[in-house]
C-alpha cells in the first residue's frame, strides 16, 4: 500500500476510502500496550515526563482552559447535542421561609446539571469513533460500546492519567500576527506545526508524553461575532495529512480551540470527519475540542515560553465515551 502523503496538496480529494485506508493501516498502534489496553496514547504519560512537567511552574499562575458550561453555548442540537440545562432544587427563597424542614435556622441551595457530555470543552474518549466497525485495538465497536455504556474503554480508566506536559503551538498567531485567527476551512499542514514550534523557540518542542494544544483564533471569532456555526459548522483545523505527525511525534493528547479539531469542510469531496476516524480508533489519540486558549496564548506571549504544567482529567463517569473538563495550565 503507497506510503500516506503528508502534503495536503497530494491528496486524492476524491478518494477518502483509499487515503484513509492507508493512514490507518500506516499509524495503527493495534497491539502496541497489549491486548487489553484502555489508555491508547495516554501510555505514553510515564512518571517522567510528570516530573517534568512538574518542574515547569515557575510563576504559579493557572489558567482556567474550560468554556463556560451554560445555556449560552455554541449548541445547536444537532445530533441531539444541546447547552447545559442547569436547575435549582433548593434556593435562597425556600430558606428564606423556612420551607426546607431544616432545624435551628440552618438553609441551603442544591442545583442539577443535565447535558451531553460533549457540548462544551471535553475530551473525546477512545469509545467516540470507530472505523469500518472496529474500536480502538481492533475491537468489535459492538462489543465495547453498548445500550449499557463503554464497556472497555470507559472514560473512567483515564481518570487519573492526563497529567502532564502541555504545549502550545500557537499557529493562529505565528500565521497571522496581526490578527491571530485562522479563517474557515483553514487546513494546518504537518510542515505549518513544524514551523510554528521553531518560530515559538525551544520551549515549544513537541515530544513523547507531551500533550498539545493547537490556537486557530476560531473561539475569539465566535465571541466577537457569535457563535454562528461554531459547532458543526466551517473552521480551521488539522489537515488530515498531520496524521502522520501525531503519530510520529508519540504525543499523549492534543486539542483546539474548535468544535471539531480538524478542519471543516474536510479535505474530501464525500467526507465526515476523517482525521479522527484514523486518530481514535487506530492511533489510539485522546482529542480534545472547544477549549479556551485565549487566556494562555496571552500568557505564554508574555512569558516567551509555551510549555507548562497541564492537568486535564476527565470525570470518572463510568462508560462515558467522552467527558466535560475544566483544564488547568499551571506556569
Amino acid at each position: 500500500m503507497t506510503r500516506p502523503t503528508e502534503d495536503p496538496e497530494e491528496l486524492d480529494r476524491a478518494d477518502p476510502e483509499g487515503e484513509i485506508a492507508r493512514a490507518a493501516e500506516a499509524y495503527r498502534n493495534w497491539g502496541r500496550w497489549g491486548a487489553d489496553d484502555r489508555l491508547g496514547t495516554l501510555n505514553l504519560i510515564d512518571p517522567a515526563k510528570r516530573l517534568e512537567a512538574a518542574a515547569l511552574v515557575r510563576e504559579g499562575v493557572t489558567v482556567s482552559l474550560a468554556q463556560s458550561f451554560d445555556m449560552n453555548g455554541p449548541q445547536k442540537g444537532w445530533r441531539r447535542r444541546t447547552n447545559p440545562v442547569h436547575t435549582m432544587l433548593d434556593t435562597g427563597t425556600d430558606a428564606e421561609r423556612g420551607s426546607q424542614g431544616f432545624p435551628h435556622g440552618i438553609g441551603g441551595a442544591d442545583d442539577v446539571v443535565a447535558m451531553p457530555l460533549q457540548c462544551s470543552t471535553q475530551w473525546d474518549g477512545l469509545g467516540h469513533i470507530f472505523d469500518h466497525g472496529r474500536a480502538w485495538n481492533g475491537r468489535a465497536a459492538g462489543d465495547v460500546v453498548t445500550s449499557d455504556g463503554d464497556l472497555v474503554t470507559g472514560i473512567e480508566h483515564a481518570s487519573s492519567a492526563i497529567v502532564s506536559r502541555g504545549v502550545l503551538l500557537d499557529v493562529a498567531r505565528w500565521l497571522d500576527p496581526e490578527r491571530g485567527e485562522l479563517p474557515d476551512g483553514y487546513a494546518i499542514s504537518t510542515g505549518e506545526l513544524e514551523a510554528c514550534m521553531a518560530a515559538q523557540g525551544a520551549s515549544s518542542h513537541v515530544g513523547q508524553g507531551d500533550i498539545v494544544l493547537v490556537r486557530t483564533g476560531r473561539l475569539a471569532r465566535a465571541r466577537r461575532e457569535g457563535w454562528g456555526d461554531y459547532a458543526g459548522g466551517d473552521s480551521p483545523g488539522l489537515s488530515f495529512t498531520t496524521a502522520g505527525w501525531l503519530h510520529r511525534t508519540g504525543i499523549a493528547a492534543i486539542a483546539t480551540d474548535t468544535w471539531g479539531f480538524e478542519v471543516r469542510p474536510n479535505e474530501f469531496d464525500l467526507a465526515f470527519q476523517p482525521l479522527h476516524q484514523v486518530a481514535i480508533p487506530n492511533i489510539g489519540l485522546t482529542i480534545g475540542e472547544m477549549w479556551d486558549l485565549e487566556e494562555l496564548a496571552r500568557r505564554c506571549q508574555e512569558l516567551a515560553r509555551y510549555d507548562f504544567l497541564l492537568s486535564a482529567p476527565p470525570l470518572p463517569i463510568t462508560g462515558a465515551v467522552g467527558s466535560p473538563i475544566n483544564p488547568v495550565a499551571v506556569l
